[in-house]
């Protein structure tokens, strides 16, 4: 989940004190270095019945996005624009503590921060959405499922959702001369227009006593005493969200500069499983 629970006693005191003195040797639990990320596993087309689709493994923590076209009515503030609609889900068997029903404010929570990052980095080309103006463009729902929570579940929902939308396509819209819809043929799409110069991403922290730590387990984030999310297109910062905790200004310095260098290895990683992606599951 996107906030911390503060439950201490979740995690066995004895198993808490190792985890915080290994931190002060600069060693996590799992042996990765407190500024490593897990290892990171794409597969894209994973879901036949949409438009596009992605499945995601961060570490343990496995996330599904998939993305439906429709056309709707432009908003009238951008008449000439389409636009995201972005909705996440923890499956009730990704957690011990996710009860059944409808997204809880967790959810919701995570799911406004990836929209935002998506939305204000430039990487999608929301004019080219538009059919007619003023009357016809294609909305982007992406649709966000949390499948198994091991932590860090903003930074893995941010690549499954654009790398869902990097494997959309939209279909051919025939209209008439007054610019009415005819027929929408699925059988003929065109990719949808990204620049990847401005790929989004976020960098989560937490932070445990004195140390700061990148791509926090599901343990380092009970365990942790703040969360700081950093969103990055290209060079630019996109959002910022300080979940919960205090940070100093050096904190939050070292944070942001070190989301800058971690976004530039994570992008690489991303486009390389990209440009050779895995599309062998089909759901």
């Amino acid at each position: 989940m996107l906030s911390v629970t503060q439950e201490r006693g979740v995690i066995p005191k004895l198993k808490q004190d190792v985890m915080r003195k290994m931190i002060e040797q600069g060693v996590r639990i799992d042996n990765r270095g407190l500024n490593d990320y897990r290892e990171l596993s794409i597969r894209v087309n994973v879901v036949k019945t949409a438009d596009g689709s992605s499945l995601v493994s961060l570490g343990n923590t496995k996330v599904m996005a998939g993305v439906k076209v429709e056309v709707g009515k432009p908003f009238e503030d951008t008449p000439d624009e389409g636009a995201l609609i972005v909705n996440l889900e923890i499956a009730p068997t990704a957690s011990p503590d996710v009860e059944p029903g409808p997204p809880d404010e967790n959810a919701i929570e995570i799911a406004r921060v990836v929209d935002r990052a998506i939305r204000h980095s430039g990487f999608l080309d929301f004019k080219s959405l538009s059919i007619v103006t003023g009357k016809h463009a294609w909305f982007l729902w992406v649709d966000i499922y949390v499948l198994n929570h091991d932590g860090n579940l903003v930074d893995a929902s941010t690549i499954a959702a654009v790398t869902a939308l990097m494997s959309t396509a939209l279909p051919r819209v025939e209209l008439d001369p007054a610019g009415n819809i005819l027929k929408i043929d699925r059988s003929v799409r065109s990719p949808l227009k990204f620049n990847t110069d401005k790929l989004p991403l976020t960098i989560t922290h937490v932070k445990i006593g004195n140390f700061l730590l990148v791509d926090p387990t599901r343990e380092e984030e009970d365990l942790s005493d703040g969360v700081y999310i950093t969103g990055i297109a290209g060079g630019d910062i996109v959002a910022i969200q300080k979940v919960t905790g205090a940070f100093t200004k050096d904190e939050v310095n070292s944070m942001i500069s070190n989301s800058v260098n971690q976004y530039m290895k994570l992008k690489n990683t991303v486009m390389n499983a990209m440009a050779n992606p895995q599309t062998d599951l089909k759901l």
